[in-house]
């Protein structure tokens, strides 16, 4: 007899937990090796969760509408056909408390078959001496036990009002507003400890700040507390210095206004993005330490070239990742990129799509950004920021030698990228070819 179980997976760098939105097997169903068996959701990704393994649904051990954190096991798989099946799944989850003031409650889950992600906080006890109540609060969840050492908060200290006595996150949040000092930010610290340590933003404490009369107070979502603690993090971690480069991309827009409908016919959208992003790949080949990542006192080189593009939507911003993007042409590219984006503005991104990424571009002048010194996407070293293109006068210098002034597409680009690795002139070398490429784009590689 073996079980398998299916754990709760990790769906992108930034995220702690998920939520179960649906089963769809039941106890005691049949299952294949990758057949969707739950549906799960995220502020950033809803997507359906396959099994690991053919065999038996043995048992559900979190329920609908429950949202617990990453690597927790959500059910088990029994590949003996004649082994008994725990038939009785777990009853329905609590009503979560209000949104704007905690998040839902999940029950206590079993413990994973893997560590999680950010080891959760001890404290030293008597547990000869220790009440049932005291223990129970010291068990609450690790968003809680997290916020009560940020804040250098004794949960038995608190008064809960989860289940048993817990304190829930509605409990520890209104104990600190009502008066207990933050750490200083000398206290704060990155963990980074050991050599193959993984960068952690549970250290991460952000100050309190007073609201004044007639301000409107609003908890952070999700999404934005975790993007807001991995950027500092980020800042923390890697020394941030950033390279701007003018692009002129006339022969490219007139590349573009002559191809546009023939990729049109082909399924694809030849943007300016598509001559960029075909330039990068290919340059990364030449300047690898870019496409590379800081491992304590090491330095990885990725062999794989993995464009992360961030996308832009209404409740924050996530990073599908466009993988081995080195083998792909410009039409390939312009097809994945728009179809990522797509499925991201719709929560269907699958959880390996915004994993694994080496080098980051994101796009300010989609909104009429001129340009923009990005924050570096831990662990990679480089992220590329694309500036509004648009016409410009520009001096140019004719075949003759004269000089006059013309009309010009033009663009920035910008690289910001781990000065402990990455020396000004590897950036600035790089961005060059990218620049020297993209202006005398081969019309035969299109």
């Amino acid at each position: 007899m073996a079980r398998v179980d299916v754990i709760m997976p990790q769906m992108g760098e930034s995220i702690a937990e998920g939520t179960v939105s649906r089963w769809l097997k039941n106890v005691g169903d049949a299952v294949k090796r990758d057949e969707p068996i739950l549906e799960i959701s995220t502020d950033k990704v809803d997507a359906e969760i396959p099994s690991p393994t053919a065999g038996i649904l043995a048992e559900i051990k979190v329920a609908e509408g429950e949202t617990v954190e990453v690597q927790t096991i959500v059910a088990a798989i029994e590949t003996d056909a004649d082994a008994a099946i725990e038939a009785a799944p777990p009853a329905p989850a609590p009503a979560p408390e209000p949104a704007s003031t905690a998040a839902p409650e999940p029950s206590p889950a079993p413990t994973p078959s893997r560590a999680p992600a950010a080891p959760a906080t001890t404290y030293p006890v008597d547990s000869a001496n220790e009440s049932s109540d005291e223990r129970l609060k010291r068990q609450s969840t690790p968003l809680v036990r997290k916020i009560a050492e940020e804040h250098d908060v004794d949960i038995s200290a608190v008064s809960g009002t989860g289940h048993a006595g817990r304190v829930t996150k509605k409990d520890i949040v209104e104990y600190i507003e009502k008066g207990v000092t933050p750490p200083a930010p000398s206290q704060v610290q990155v963990a980074t400890s050991t050599p193959n340590a993984v960068v952690s933003t549970s250290d991460i404490a952000h100050p309190i700040v007073q609201a004044w009369e007639g301000d409107r107070v609003e908890p952070m979502s999700k999404i934005r507390k975790l993007t807001a603690d991995h950027m500092v993090m980020s800042r923390r971690v890697s020394a941030h210095v950033t390279s701007f480069f003018e692009i002129d991309y006339t022969h490219v827009a007139q590349l573009r206004s002559a191809k546009k409908a023939e990729y049109a016919a082909r399924g694809g959208k030849l943007t300016y993005m598509s001559f960029l992003l075909k330039a990068i790949v290919d340059n990364i080949k030449k300047h690898p330490v870019v496409n590379s990542a800081v491992s304590g006192d090491t330095q990885i080189f990725r062999k794989q070239i993995n464009l992360g593009i961030a996308v832009a939507l209404d409740w924050g911003l996530i990073v599908p990742v466009v993988k081995n993007a080195d083998e792909l042409s410009v039409l390939g590219l312009s097809k994945a990129v728009a179809d990522l984006a797509e499925r991201a503005r719709t929560k269907r991104l699958n959880p390996d799509e915004v994993q694994n990424g080496t080098i980051t571009i994101t796009n300010p002048g989609g909104f009429g950004g001129f340009a923009g010194a990005p924050i570096i996407n831990q662990p990679q070293v480089a992220i590329l920021g694309v500036g509004t293109i648009e016409k410009r006068p520009k001096v140019i210098t004719l075949d003759d030698g004269q000089d006059v002034i013309a009309i010009r597409t033009m663009g920035m680009i910008s690289m910001s990228y781990d000065h402990r690795v990455v020396d000004g002139a590897d950036a600035d070398r790089f961005l060059a070819d990218v620049k020297h490429d993209v202006e005398n784009f081969p019309e035969g590689a299109l």
